[in-house]
C-alpha cells in the first residue's frame, strides 16, 4: 500500500468518526435514524404521485395533437375535443368558440386539458406502478395503461360529469354521443394510457449512491 492510499485511507476513517460522533449526539441519533430510512424499502408514494402528473402533463399534450390531427378527417374542427372541454365550465356557447371569436378561451381550454390530465395521471401512473413493478414489459404496461385510462374515463364521464354538468349548467355535451363519440373519448384516454407505459421506464425510482459506497476501498 502506497503513501497516497494510506492518506485517502486515512481521511476515510477521519470521517467515518466524524460520522460516528455526530450520530452519538442528541441530535445525530434523529439524523441517523432519518438516514437510515433512505432510500424506501418499500413503495416511495410520494415520487410515484409527482411523477404521474408530470407524465401525464405530457400524455395530455400527445392525446391532444393526436385529436388535432384526426379531427378534420373526421369532418370536425381541429380544437373540438376542446371546445367539448370547455362545455363544463362555459356551457353549450363553447361549441361555437372559434380562432376568430375565442382564441385565448381555447387558448385556456388547451390548459385547462394539459392540467386535467396531470391530475389523472396521477392514479393511472400510480395504479400502473403498483401492478407492472420496475422491469415490467413493454406489453403488460400497455395492457395496464389500457385498463387504468378506460376505467378513468368511464368513471369520470359517466360516474360524474353525466350528472354533475346537467346539475350546474342544463346540458350534458360531455356525455352526448352527438357530440363527443365515446369512441374518441375512449380513443383520447387509450392514448394517454399508452403514452404513460411508453414513457414509464422513464419515471421510475433510482436512489442516489454516493461514491464512496460504489467504489471499493483499496487494499
Amino acid at each position: 500500500m502506497n503513501i497516497e492510499s494510506k492518506q485517502q485511507e486515512l481521511a476515510e476513517l477521519k470521517r467515518r468518526i466524524e460520522q460516528l460522533e455526530a450520530e452519538l449526539s442528541p441530535g445525530g441519533r434523529a439524523s441517523a435514524s432519518a438516514t437510515a430510512d433512505w432510500p424506501p424499502k418499500d413503495l416511495y408514494t410520494a415520487y410515484y404521485l409527482m411523477v404521474g402528473g408530470m407524465l401525464g402533463i405530457i400524455g395530455a399534450i400527445v392525446s391532444l395533437m393526436v385529436n388535432f390531427v384526426g379531427a378534420p378527417a373526421a369532418g370536425k374542427s381541429p380544437a373540438e375535443l376542446v371546445k367539448v372541454y370547455l362545455t363544463f365550465p362555459f356551457g353549450e356557447r363553447a361549441l361555437d368558440l372559434s380562432a376568430e371569436n375565442g382564441s385565448l378561451i381555447l387558448v385556456f381550454g388547451i390548459c385547462l386539458y394539459i392540467a386535467t390530465g396531470m391530475l389523472i395521471g396521477i392514479p393511472i401512473y400510480y395504479g400502473m406502478v403498483r401492478m407492472c413493478g420496475k422491469d415490467a414489459p413493454l406489453g403488460k404496461r400497455m395492457i395496464w395503461g389500457s385498463i387504468f385510462s378506460l376505467l378513468v374515463w368511464v368513471v369520470a364521464f359517466y360516474g360524474v360529469l353525466s350528472w354533475l354538468q346537467p346539475l350546474l349548467f342544463n346540458g350534458n355535451w360531455v356525455t352526448d354521443p352527438a357530440v363527443l363519440p365515446p369512441w374518441v373519448a375512449a380513443g383520447t384516454h387509450l392514448v394517454f394510457g399508452w403514452t404513460l407505459a411508453l414513457l414509464y421506464p422513464w419515471g421510475q425510482f433510482t436512489p442516489y449512491q454516493p461514491a464512496s459506497a460504489q467504489q471499493p476501498s483499496g487494499n
